[in-house]
């Protein structure tokens, strides 16, 4: 079995498709494989294709004139991204830009489109997935209300999202400065907040991976509880 088989058949949708669909999924989708580092889609170009991660860590980002670089969201092994511009048949918006060494997947255009026009379990997840996108980036612009040990939670809490990201477990291999990278601070300022929440138990930090212990305080670390507020 080719290794672009291998991956489409552990995606968390393929079981929604009908054999034939199935087919024609593994036939037309290629993989690819990409340095730390390199612009895996340019913000800009057509999009023609629908991304997956096998390996390695992918953002989406933006950046401006002066050089100036916003980090939208990373996509850890698992996730997928891009349907929005496919959907809508445009230009991708952003930059997908290979954090580290990366193994990405493309379901060409023509398949995904092909999908949307004759799989409704198929139109229902990408639905899910653009509805959760969009919770996700709504939910954003509280964090910059937040002090930085708390941004840092979020932005780490986001790649343990189990609808988008179903793969990835209570483990994630991913650096200091990585998450950094997803969440706008300096790799040192990204270690204090690591250590902060490994004392508080919500997580274990290890050689170039993390274990959550407690996403649900992930989640929400750094919020003052109802009761705190009224005292």
């Amino acid at each position: 079995m080719s290794e672009a088989s291998n991956f489409v058949l552990a995606a968390s949708w393929i079981d929604l498709l009908t054999p034939e669909q199935q087919i024609r999924v593994r036939r037309s989708t290629v993989i690819e494989r990409f340095a730390a580092g390199t612009i895996i889609e340019r913000k800009g170009d057509w999009a023609r294709a629908w991304l997956g991660v096998l390996d390695g860590l992918v953002k989406i980002s933006v950046g401006s004139s002066d050089g100036r670089l916003v980090s939208f969201t990373g996509i850890p092994p698992g996730g997928w991204v891009g349907e929005g511009s496919l959907v809508k048949r445009e230009r991708r918006k952003y930059d997908v830009i290979a954090l580290r060494e990366s193994v990405v997947a493309r379901v060409p255009d023509d398949t995904f489109q092909w999908l949307l026009d004759i799989s409704i379990p198929f139109n229902r997840f990408v639905l899910v997935q653009m509805n959760e996108r969009l919770a996700q980036f709504i939910g954003r612009s509280e964090y910059r209300l937040l002090e930085p040990d708390a941004r840092v939670a979020r932005h780490l809490a986001e790649l343990f999202n189990p609808l988008l990201y179903p793969g990835t477990g209570l483990r994630l291999a991913i650096t200091q400065e990585e998450l950094g990278y997803l969440a706008g601070v300096s790799r040192q300022r990204a270690n204090r907040a690591l250590r902060k929440l490994e004392d508080a138990g919500v997580l274990t930090v290890s050689y170039g991976a993390i274990d959550v212990r407690d996403l649900e305080r992930l989640k929400h670390f750094g919020e003052t509880a109802p009761d705190d507020a009224q005292q």
